[in-house]
């Protein structure tokens, strides 16, 4: 984990840095958005309609030859606007036959349509395992966990790897309820099985059982990892058509980036290639068309054009190999720690820190991090698996790069151990340390699960997620909502894994709840004087409580006080007039 990010007052205008994931999604009951669509494809078919291409004037032209003569200076122009050479080209040029009148005609005419195609098979032959990607989606009512919103639909690209499998974007599978695969040039969709998710790295693993489906496609190869200014094509299906589309660029920067999606920092590549939506999922070629990355976000700024990212083949195949190691998709692990840059000279004095030792110093650690009991606050971190991290936090990558020392954390996986050293109290220590992904007391997704909550005499308790939050306070949440659950977001630390950040989220209006109606979205700290750790805890101690009355600490001691018996009485009579079937999801049963 690096340095803490600041967060200020919301900017008044919309001209915010912005990272969005980009997928092309239709709502199946939106008749607006589907009538814009149809209107765009419209536009499109008019305009090839309108326009003759080439390729169909050169046709046209030879079914009805002209008389053609020998004439001298100036070309003269073609239909279509072109200037035709005086000479065809001598790479493709056809036999003659004399004429009565002195011209020549072409014996076999030249097709343009199938030269341009093979040119294309040729360049690009990794392209026929590029596919479209359709999915619909059901996400959860976070606001009203009890419920599922109305089904969109959205599609997105994927291409095809070996051992019969898919890749796309996790984002594009997000919430599936079903997705189908259409192949290049085929009109068939095929209905495909979600293998894995990976929240972190934005990758999802797909495979068809039907056999029909893999004829014919020879699966992507991966090549390395490339570098600066060399050519990057991607390919996918973005919106505007339902064809293939190929935009091309070079890679600008290779760093740590901020996946949106996964809410995490992982190696990615910066290309100056358009990336729209629709695009996500698609590959990303080099010249010698192997894949090195996948298209997933792109930057969107009033004074940024064409900046996309893409997800290199080290996290690629960090997703892949884990898959096949552990059977499912384990994640990416951390180190556990926020850390300090010790560039100041005194600092690193007050350290003990000599002329040459170089490192960043611990600032707080995970209490759930397997290295909690090892390492210590104060301690300054020399180096990882052998590798020497600089006073920035950085470690050498390629000739004339340097990357974040959080790349070598990536390049483990769950439960591997590192060798880490450390400087404490001017003595130099060495620790085996268990690495293990990042249990965050605001979860940033819900890998798939419907949200939990708890209803008792109308008050909603439900845990606190980032889903949650964005739901309630829309995208710009980590704005708008209240400043004690963005500061607990921010900077709070799960004290133990099955920690939960409570809240009484709405309350349903009825007899025994007069003069709560305003309590909305406030932290539960106790209940009954005892601190309330998660959910489950909550119910089980409400509905096993033997005591006259149900007292709930909430913060800026503001107290919930009902009658016991007469709150769960009350509770059925609310249930049936909301029309929710239970108290309770169903994980706070089991």
């Amino acid at each position: 984990m690096g340095e803490t990010r600041k967060r200020g007052r919301k900017p008044k205008a919309p001209a915010s840095t912005t990272e969005t994931m980009d997928f092309q999604y239709t709502s199946a009951s939106n008749a607006t958005q589907t009538d814009y669509v149809a209107a765009q494809n419209d536009v499109f078919s008019a305009a090839n309609d309108s326009v003759p291409t080439a390729a169909a004037a050169a046709k046209n032209d030879a079914n009805n030859p002209a008389p053609a003569r020998r004439g001298r200076g100036r070309p003269r122009k073609s239909e279509v606007g072109h200037m035709e050479d005086t000479e065809p080209h001598a790479a493709a040029s056809p036999e003659r036959r004399p004429y009565q009148n002195g011209a020549v005609v072409l014996e076999h005419p030249p097709q343009p349509v199938a030269k341009w195609e093979s040119v294309a098979a040729r360049v690009m032959p990794a392209m026929d395992a590029v596919v479209k990607v359709f999915c619909v989606h059901t996400e959860p009512n976070y606001s009203l966990p009890w419920q599922r919103k109305r089904q969109y639909s959205s599609s997105s690209s994927g291409f095809i790897i070996g051992g019969k499998r898919v890749l796309t974007n996790a984002h594009s599978v997000e919430h599936y309820t079903q997705v189908k695969l259409k192949k290049r040039g085929s009109d068939t969709k095929y209905l495909a099985t979600v293998l894995a998710i990976g929240t972190e790295c934005d990758i999802a693993m797909l495979t068809v059982s039907d056999d029909e489906f893999w004829e014919g496609v020879s699966p992507v190869e991966f090549g390395d990892l490339p570098a600066l200014q060399d050519a990057v094509t991607v390919v996918g299906y973005p919106i505007g058509g339902d064809t293939i589309s190929v935009t091309s660029g070079v890679v600008s920067r290779i760093e740590i980036l901020s996946y949106v999606h996964g809410s995490t920092e992982l190696l990615g590549l910066q290309i100056d290639a358009a990336i729209n939506s629709g695009n996500s999922g698609g590959p990303a070629f080099n010249d010698k068309g192997n894949c090195v990355g996948i298209a997933f976000q792109s930057l969107k700024h009033e004074d940024a054009e064409n900046i996309g990212y893409v997800i290199p083949t080290p996290v690629i195949m960090h997703f892949i190999q884990d898959y096949e190691k552990n059977g499912a998709y384990t994640g990416f692990p951390i180190l556990g720690v926020e850390w300090q840059k010790m560039e100041n000279p005194d600092l690193r004095l007050a350290m003990g820190m000599k002329s040459d030792q170089k490192g960043v110093r611990i600032r707080r650690i995970e209490p759930t991090a397997p290295e909690s009991h090892l390492l210590k606050p104060s301690d300054v971190i020399l180096s990882f698996d052998g590798v020497k991290v600089a006073n920035d936090g950085t470690v050498p990558f390629r000739h004339g790069e340097r990357i974040g020392f959080s790349y070598l954390v990536s390049q483990k996986y769950t439960g591997d151990t590192a060798l880490v050293k450390v400087l404490r109290d001017s003595k130099i220590l060495e620790f085996d340390i268990k690495l293990a992904t990042h249990k965050r007391l605001i979860p940033a997704h819900t890998s798939g699960t419907p949200p939990s909550y708890y209803i008792i005499a109308g008050f909603v308790f439900t845990a606190v997620t980032v889903p949650y939050l964005r739901s309630e306070y829309g995208k710009d949440y980590e704005f708008d909502a209240p400043v004690k659950l963005l500061d607990k977001h921010l900077h709070a630390m799960a004290e133990s894994t099955d920690e939960q950040l409570l809240v009484i989220s709405q309350v349903l209006v009825a007899d025994i709840n007069i003069g709560y109606e305003d309590i909305v979205n406030t932290q539960v700290l106790a209940f009954n004087g005892k601190p309330v750790k998660n959910l489950k805890s909550l119910a089980n101690m409400v509905d096993n409580c033997n005591d006259e009355y149900l007292r709930f600490d909430l913060e800026y001691q503001q107290i919930v006080v009902l009658h016991a018996k007469a709150a769960k009485a009350a509770t059925l009579d609310i249930l049936t007039t909301h029309r929710i079937s239970s108290a309770m999801s169903g994980d706070l049963k089991t």
